[in-house]
């Protein structure tokens, strides 16, 4: 019975990609500035693992022996956004980013408003905590969704639930979702529901929801599932591949949750892929440019690596990535262009195996389906015969 645990710390780059500069994100290193802004970063247990003795990885400390197998990724498709680094993950390649815009056409907008029977606010890229904050007042007063976008190839709804319900809320992105196509699709129409309590603060909810387009091609989560196993998703993984290769999910609420139902998923017996993505590391901390927030987000996941590690079956492996960078200290709010750790640890793997730079992502995804018995993806080189 052979299964991986594959939890993706959604945004913990460690160092700007060698093509950095061209994306604009030249010095970027979102764990390495983390620990200068927040120097007590405590993780003795990622530590363990073999993250400060990653290559260029420099927290302060490393393991003497680390239990665990390290290393870390350079990404290989064009891009820097979750559906390029979790699809590179599981073997595509995106050689033609998603399109991206500062403002979406005017006569998409009115399409879109004829569609959903109200008008719209914004259309322009912003940071969503802040557009929140600008729009919510008159958007609470007459209904109007709020649009928006970003530096990713996104497009944006949100709405307080107490003036446009959540359902409803889901409802003018799958209309978005089917009219964004030909030269205006993008990569994801993403559902970003808030409240306001009595002080009049704006919070988004957990609700959020994804609609993305469909991977080209098989990826891993599907040549595993066609190959007879389970592959079971935790939080956001399900939208990032449209449900391509997924046989069942749960919803999170933030990290901790999403923990909890991995913890739950290990505990039961089945073969295949436990994919999980915690996602507050980018979207509460990256995003919002709060580095000591960050740090002690990775101080909780730390503090639960020996339950995850106490439940594991003896042929389960764990592999702990990222999918892009996202430097809390970095200029404006958006993702920075990084290579990402890999940390493994199996009960029947060698320990403190270093595995080098790896050259694209896609190397985790050929590693699992080596470890798995089933047909490769089309990209990426399995490090198995250094860990077994």
């Amino acid at each position: 019975m052979k299964r991986v645990i594959l939890i993706v710390m959604d945004s913990l780059g460690v160092g700007e990609m060698p093509d950095a500069e061209n994306y604009g994100d030249s010095g970027a290193n979102t764990l390495g500035h983390i620990k200068e802004k927040y120097e007590k970063l405590y993780i003795p247990n990622l530590i363990d693992m073999g993250l400060g003795n990653i290559d260029g990885v420099d927290i302060g400390d490393k393991a003497e022996k680390a239990s665990g197998d390290f290393g870390k990724a350079m990404e290989k498709s064009i891009g820097k956004d979750t559906i390029t680094g979790h699809w590179e993950i599981t073997g595509v390649l995106t050689k033609v980013p998603f399109k991206t815009f500062k403002k979406f056409p005017d006569s998409f907008i009115k399409n879109f408003e004829k569609e959903i029977g109200i008008g719209t606010l914004g259309n322009y890229a912003a940071s969503g905590t802040e557009i929140i904050e600008v729009l919510g007042p008159e958007h609470e007063r007459t209904g109007k969704p709020i649009v928006y976008t970003s530096a990713d190839s996104v497009f944006q709804i949100a709405a307080n639930i107490n003036v446009v319900p959540l359902e409803e809320l889901y409802r003018y992105c799958e209309i978005a979702r089917k009219l964004l196509k030909g030269d205006l699709q993008v990569g994801r129409v993403i559902a970003r529901p808030y409240v306001m309590d009595e002080s009049g603060k704006r919070t988004r909810t957990s609700d959020r929801k994804d609609y993305a387009v469909s991977p080209p091609h098989d990826t891993v989560l599907s040549l595993v599932k066609k190959a007879g196993y389970r592959v079971y998703a935790v939080g956001k993984i399900r939208d990032i591949y449209n449900g391509a290769g997924i046989s069942d999910w749960v919803h999170i609420d933030g990290n901790m949750d999403g923990v909890d139902k991995t913890v739950a998923a290990i505990k039961e017996r089945f073969s295949g892929i436990i994919f999980t993505n915690l996602v507050d590391f980018d979207s509460k901390y990256g995003h919002r440019r709060d580095p000591v927030g960050y740090g002690k987000a990775i101080e909780d996941l730390d503090g639960r690596i020996p339950e995850i590690k106490r439940n594991m079956k003896e042929d389960d492996v764990l592999i702990l990535c990222a999918d892009h960078g996202n430097d809390p200290t970095y200029k404006g709010w958006d993702h920075t262009r990084e290579m990402i750790p890999i940390l493994v640890y199996g009960k029947n793997l060698k320990p403190a195996i270093d595995l080098g730079i790896r050259k694209s992502f896609a190397d985790i995804g050929a590693t699992i389906c080596e470890y798995l018995n089933v047909e490769k993806p089309k990209i990426g080189e399995s490090f198995l015969d250094l860990i077994i």
